[in-house]
């Protein structure tokens, strides 16, 4: 299958590279051209890691280019998401479909909105690779998960888009009990709030250093705390996801214990990754506004206390002197403040 990927950071840099090593095509787009200036040129994109080898990516113009293309995966920071659905939007079909990976801020209500609910929109918990961009012509894969979490808007188009998602990734996805439960399977905000929290003086001296290894028993003890909230959010809801036990063991292939000893156990074997080198990190500017507020937020429709993320959150808007509470457009662009839970259940489910 053709897919184009908007976006051309690291995540786009290795989702194409695993697309390509399974035999389909991709192209990628990076709305200001910078990043994909030398793939344009032909240059492969060198993959190491958990995908080795040089892979030709084409690069899409503009976002009609991209669109030709029958399947979009927004693969870019959350920041990014509004901007690019907004102009993604007018080139869209209901023969198109759309995976946005990872999902966060309900987008793809707002998507849904803007399409006039007529593309299918497959909502995924997480991205499908991790990685890092040594520079703009090498993705470093750090790992390809088992399984994610996914669903489908409409609904009644799961089976067509589930169909399309499994050529395209193998059969790893997992089909959640709709958008509630896909916004309450995503761990980064959570698991990158402890990290940047227990780890700020070396991402902002810039520092080479192991994320799996720095997450020592204490940082590990913050995640489980702050898995507990989210636990309860979505029971709350009535919906059923998976723990960050069982996140570690599926995504990182390492026995479950604490989670200070799975990221141990990353670390001994390679794959626990290198923590940000610098303070501007998606880690925080990123998950912060649009994973940590959401979450918290939906904590609130739902009438369950979330003090770890709340602290989380004003702690590191201190931090950065900024009010990360306010930087959510696409919660914005929704009227997520005016929302209820019957509205926001009815929205989901419509």
């Amino acid at each position: 299958m053709n897919v184009g990927i908007a976006g051309a950071g690291s995540v786009a840099f290795a989702t194409a590279v695993h697309l390509v090593n399974r035999g389909h095509s991709a192209m990628v787009w990076s709305p200001s051209g910078a990043r994909t200036a030398e793939i344009a040129k032909g240059t492969p994109i060198t993959a190491e890691g958990a995908i080795t080898g040089e892979f030709s990516v084409a690069v899409a113009e503009d976002a009609a280019a991209l669109c030709r293309a029958p399947v979009i995966v927004i693969a870019l920071p959350l920041y990014g998401h509004k901007a690019v659905m907004d102009q993604i939007a007018p080139h869209l079909t209901a023969d198109h479909t759309v995976i946005i990976s990872s999902h966060g801020a309900f987008g793809a209500l707002y998507l849904r909105q803007l399409t006039d609910g007529k593309v299918p929109i497959v909502a995924v918990g997480t991205t499908m690779v991790t990685g890092r961009q040594p520079d703009l012509t090498t993705a470093q894969v750090n790992t390809v998960r088992q399984r994610v979490d996914i669903c489908v808007l409409p609904e009644s188009a799961t089976d067509a888009a589930l169909a399309t998602f499994q050529t395209l990734f193998g059969d790893v996805a997992v089909v959640r009990d709709g958008l509630i439960a896909i916004m309450l399977s995503n761990l980064n905000p959570q698991n990158h709030l402890g990290i940047a929290l227990g780890n700020m003086t070396r991402m902002e001296h810039g520092e080479t250093w192991s994320q799996g290894a720095n997450v020592t028993p204490n940082v590990g003890r913050l995640l489980e705390a702050l898995d507990l909230e989210r636990l309860a959010i979505a029971k709350a809801f009535g919906k059923e996801v998976r723990t960050i036990f069982e996140h570690f063991h599926l995504s990182f292939h390492v026995p479950v214990g604490s989670i200070s000893d799975m990221n141990q156990e990353m670390a001994q074997k390679g794959t626990g990754g290198t923590g940000p080198a610098t303070a501007d990190s998606r880690y925080v500017t990123e998950d912060v506004p649009y994973g940590l507020v959401t979450t918290a937020r939906m904590g609130k429709i739902a009438g369950v206390p979330t003090p770890l993320h709340d602290a989380g959150i004003d702690i590191l808007s201190a931090m950065y002197g900024r009010d990360f509470r306010s930087e959510n457009t696409l919660l914005q662009a929704l009227g997520f403040d005016r929302i209820d839970r019957d509205a926001l259940e009815a929205l989901c489910a419509a």
